[in-house]
């Protein structure tokens, strides 16, 4: 009889259902039902944990693209150098064009050109006085023939240019031959780096032109020295940096009357 007792308690405690540990199936210690062997859960859940699953694999739409930065179109403009030094000049700021209201903040123009092709007499006739190599060697020096400091005179150069960008000057005119690209990158990265416009003025004089007016200069420039400095010389290019380029030339007469430059594109 004992045993059979024993037995019977045995089976009932195998078949007794699991006891509930958590919160998920009602109150703590609430019998399961049978064959349940994990707690109850919501059908929204496994919805929710489906979607979750599927949004992380998702990947995220690309960002829309920035539109795009319209730059100002670079320009060339052609001017003839007057048959007198006496005429009317024209405004500087006519001449090179007007510099942007709000961006950049000001122009920086470079001549370019040999020696008696002119430059000096356009800076003075439009009442600019230049950032010049010519200028510096008469306050450094007490000579403008001086040629043994080049390196400290276009080094200073830069420095007074810089000090005037710091300054924000809207206009600067740099009085130089300004022959290579080389020679002009300097420059360029300068001003762009203020953020500033670089436009070009380039004297495109014959180089006979040129031997003519030096032999009346006061101070000459050696003849083969001169031819040296033609064959170094090249024309600006927008790819250099210029966003403006003026083309300056000379009147010439050919036995009919005089033919002008033409525009330069």
């Amino acid at each position: 009889m004992r045993k059979w007792m024993k037995d019977r308690l045995r089976r009932r405690r195998r078949k007794s259902p699991a006891v509930a540990e958590s919160e998920s199936t009602g109150k703590v210690g609430q019998q399961r039902p049978a064959g349940e062997a994990q707690p109850l859960q919501p059908d929204y859940l496994e919805a929710f944990e489906a979607q979750k699953a599927g949004a992380q694999e998702r990947p995220a739409p690309p960002p829309p693209a920035p539109p795009p930065i319209r730059l100002p179109e670079p320009r060339i403009e052609v001017e003839l150098q007057p048959e007198s030094p006496a005429m009317p000049p024209a405004p500087a700021s006519e001449a090179t064009g007007h510099a942007p209201p709000k961006k950049p903040r000001g122009v920086v123009v470079l001549a370019i050109g040999l020696p008696g092709s002119g430059k000096t007499t356009w800076f003075r006739r439009r009442g600019v006085t230049p950032l010049s190599s010519d200028l510096l060697r008469s306050v450094l020096f007490d000579d403008v023939e001086e040629q043994r400091y080049q390196g400290l005179v276009f080094s200073t150069l830069r420095q007074l240019l810089r000090a005037r960008l710091i300054a924000r000057m809207p206009w600067n005119y740099v009085d130089a031959t300004n022959l290579s690209p080389r020679e002009r990158r300097q420059w360029i990265h300068m001003a762009k780096g203020f953020g500033y416009e670089v436009h070009a003025v380039f004297f495109d004089v014959p180089l006979e032109v040129c031997l003519e007016r030096n032999r009346r200069r006061d101070r000459i420039v050696p003849e083969d020295v001169l031819r040296r400095m033609a064959a170094k010389l090249r024309p600006p290019k927008f790819e250099e940096g210029f966003s403006k380029v003026v083309v300056v030339r000379v009147k010439r007469k050919d036995g009919e009357g005089e033919l002008g430059a033409s525009d330069a594109e």
